[in-house]
């Protein structure tokens, strides 16, 4: 019934997983710059709700190469959890990090869908009694298929499929919530495509705005009151 509760700002943590160049050469389950721009919108959706946040790594050096700079950038101060095992699981250091988070619903975005995510979120579940909350369009495999499979095979096993944008309306839920409002527009105009366009246009079009507007500037449903 846990899967019952939505996700909010005080129940979930989230984990970047490998989401470095190397890795993202090898997907095929989606545009790598969609792929990007998806993962960089939801880092951003996780400090302005101030979800605790893990970042981890495998082999940065020796094959995968550095996390994403647009990632990075937007946790500065996070320290990067550098693994060997493709099962993040695997590593004490990130076990430790998400118990020292004290949250059992985890966000995961990673890569690849069909061996990292997989074999941590399975492992997440059964020894660490995680709620596993996978982001199938911020996480990507290396064809189609891998994804689509190892999306099932983790459905199966209880794991709850979700989009980024998904994820970053379920955290404000309400408009009303002043202190996110313009974080959230703002998030939205610049990553979610043609939500974000819509966004400009009603400001524009309907509200009369300026063409040339900020992106800290109030747009969106609270403009219309």
């Amino acid at each position: 019934m846990s899967h019952l509760e939505v996700l909010t700002p005080q129940n979930s943590q989230i984990i970047f997983i490998d989401q470095q160049p190397q890795m993202a050469f090898g997907v095929q389950s989606i545009d790598r710059q969609v792929l990007k721009n998806n993962v960089v919108g939801l880092a951003k959706a996780a400090k302005t709700f101030n979800i605790p946040t893990t970042i981890t790594t495998v082999e940065t050096k020796g094959f995968s190469g550095h996390t994403y700079p647009e990632l990075l950038a937007v946790f500065p101060e996070n320290k990067i959890l550098e693994r060997t095992s493709m099962n993040s699981w695997d590593d004490q250091n990130v076990r430790d990090a998400l118990a020292a988070n004290g949250r059992k619903k985890v966000v995961v975005a990673g890569l690849w869908t069909e061996v990292c995510n997989t074999t941590f979120a399975l492992c997440a579940m059964l020894e660490g009694g995680y709620e596993i909350y996978m982001v199938a369009d911020a996480s990507g495999g290396t064809s189609a298929d891998a994804h689509k499979y190892a999306m099932d095979r983790m459905v199966q096993a209880g794991v709850v499929p979700v989009t980024w944008q998904q994820v970053l309306l379920e955290w404000q839920r309400d408009w009303a919530r002043k202190e996110t409002y313009d974080a959230v527009v703002g998030i939205a105009k610049e990553h979610s495509g043609a939500y974000g366009m819509g966004i400009d246009y009603a400001y524009t079009m309907v509200h009369g705005a300026p063409e040339r507007v900020s992106h800290g500037e109030t747009i969106g449903p609270r403009a219309a009151t």
